[in-house]
């Protein structure tokens, strides 16, 4: 690259400015840095532009996934790089890998995690939902009757259909723990329009404990529960994992001694 990267105090000043009307602060540490760099390696103009703008544009990107997987309200981060597929064979890598692309958010599609506590619904869940974050969608997290206690207080409010209107603004709605906790009628139907009002529109991520041939006892009416089941899976990917809880594999319980 020919010339000065940074042409004196003026033309520095000048950037800083620049970078504050496009509210892009991170032009103003980078064309310093990437400077020395450009001229050592004779940088084309256009190369040292791409340079700097790839930095305010990776830092931005990095900052957004960051607020998006706070916003999510995440129990905890989880990733897919530390799932533990040895201990969880039933699990299929190449399905989750494909997951984790995000391909089936841009689809509506939705994903159920089938399994006993403790085998790993939970963690993959959350980690498809920070690798959405990761790459650009709104996420929300919460279990099934923290789903159904927020419709409820919306639909005492009178605000049932707005909630629902808003909650469509979310790429996808992680439920945890369908199935720990019955139903009554009320909450039922609570959760059956959640399930309805996001049908070929946007994602569900849904974990549960029970086979879906369980369901119709937690939700109280096998009818209610069948038409959801048949909403859920029609675009869906079910994953069933079995065996033991990893959380119990290391702690015997007390033996009892009469």
């Amino acid at each position: 690259m020919s010339g000065a990267v940074v042409g004196g105090s003026e033309t520095a000043s000048q950037i800083e400015y620049y970078s504050r009307a496009l509210r892009a602060p991170r032009i103003s540490d980078a064309f310093r840095r990437l400077g020395d760099q450009a001229r050592d390696a004779v940088w084309s103009h256009e190369e040292y532009l791409a340079a700097v703008l790839s930095r305010e544009v990776s830092e931005r990107e990095a900052s957004g996934s960051a607020m998006r997987i706070k916003a999510a309200r995440f129990p905890g981060f989880k990733t897919l790089e530390d799932f533990n597929f040895d201990r969880q064979p039933s699990a299929d890598r190449n399905l989750i890998a494909h997951l984790g692309t995000g391909v089936f958010l841009a689809e509506g599609k939705n994903v159920v995690l089938l399994g006993p506590p403790g085998t790993g619904e939970t963690h993959l869940a959350i980690s498809l939902g920070v690798k959405a974050a990761q790459t650009g969608h709104r996420v929300l997290f919460d279990t099934a009757v923290g789903w159904v206690n927020r419709l409820q207080e919306a639909h005492s409010r009178g605000k049932l259909d707005a909630e629902l209107k808003r909650l469509r603004r979310y790429s996808a709605l992680i439920v945890d723990e369908v199935g720990y906790i019955p139903f009554d009628q009320d909450a039922a139907n609570l959760f059956f329009q959640l399930v309805s009002s996001r049908y070929e529109q946007a994602s569900l991520i849904l974990t549960s404990n029970l086979t879906f041939g369980r369901w119709g006892d937690v939700f109280g009416d096998p009818t209610v529960a069948s038409a959801m089941i048949d909403r859920i899976v029609h675009h869906a990917d079910v994953i069933s994992l079995k065996g033991a809880s990893y959380r119990m594999k290391n702690h015997q319980l007390p033996s009892t001694t009469t």
